[in-house]
């Protein structure tokens, strides 16, 4: 009976959740149509995605706590990398990244109506099956590097379908990009995404969400033959790290 109970509020929440996200995207979308119509005014955008991602984390019932080993420095460009759990990862980033920052996301999500629309033009988008995509998202990302914002991949590619797993394999793709154009990679790992709001419906609850963000790995003095261990050092450093915080 309890259970039952349980579920009964995780059904009400996780749809105020949804109704939620709809509602504040509708209610910014004329301040994004605004802020995205031209590409200088893209950190206007991003200031009002942090705004629409605090909105959302706050009313349904989130709360933050962020530690820093390392801290960005305004102006600098960084390549983001982080596990990839939830629905809450994209806005939980937004939140705590204060460096105006490019997503690089499957094409798929451009479809979902009016998100999709804003998602075209602010993210890089790549088909994975698609070489001709792939060598377009290193033409694009170089574009919003010399443009000074940072770029943010989730480097598993995807979430993972067993809920058991901690951390997929990493694909190369942020790598390979942090090394052509020397970034530095900033691993964070996110603690309690998965916990705290998974695919698994009737799951989750309200609550705390950790976030660490990890010392810098610079890349200055790499090339194209040191992404594989780049990519093992950066997979070693989130995963060993959230092993540890189980």
């Amino acid at each position: 009976m309890v259970e039952f109970f349980k579920n009964i509020f995780r059904l009400l929440w996780r749809v105020w959740f949804y109704i939620l996200f709809a509602a504040v995207l509708f209610l910014f979308t004329p301040i994004f149509l605004v802020v995205t119509a031209r590409e200088k005014w893209y950190s206007i955008f991003f200031r009002t995605a942090r705004l629409w991602a605090k909105v959302i984390l706050f009313c349904t019932g989130f709360y933050i706590k962020k530690e820093f080993v390392q801290k960005t420095e305004k102006g600098n460009s960084y390549m983001f990398i982080a596990n990839h759990t939830s629905v809450l990862d994209i806005l939980l980033m937004l939140a705590i990244i204060k460096n105006p920052f490019v997503f690089v996301g499957k094409q798929e999500l451009s479809k979902i109506p009016v998100f999709g629309h804003f998602y075209k033009r602010t993210c890089i988008l790549v088909d994975r099956s698609n070489l001709r995509s792939k060598q377009k998202v290193l033409k694009s990302a170089q574009e919003k590097i010399d443009s000074g914002l940072s770029i943010c991949i989730f480097p598993e590619g995807m979430v993972p379908a067993d809920e058991s797993i901690v951390l997929s394999s990493f694909k190369k793709g942020a790598f390979k990009l942090a090394v052509e154009h020397k970034i530095p990679i900033v691993p964070i790992s996110f603690y309690d995404c998965k916990k705290r709001f998974s695919y698994t419906f009737f799951s989750g609850m309200p609550g705390l969400l950790r976030v660490k963000m990890h010392p810098f790995v610079s890349t200055l003095n790499l090339n194209i033959e040191d992404i594989s261990v780049l990519k093992n050092q950066c997979f070693e450093i989130i995963s060993e790290d959230l092993v540890n915080r189980e």
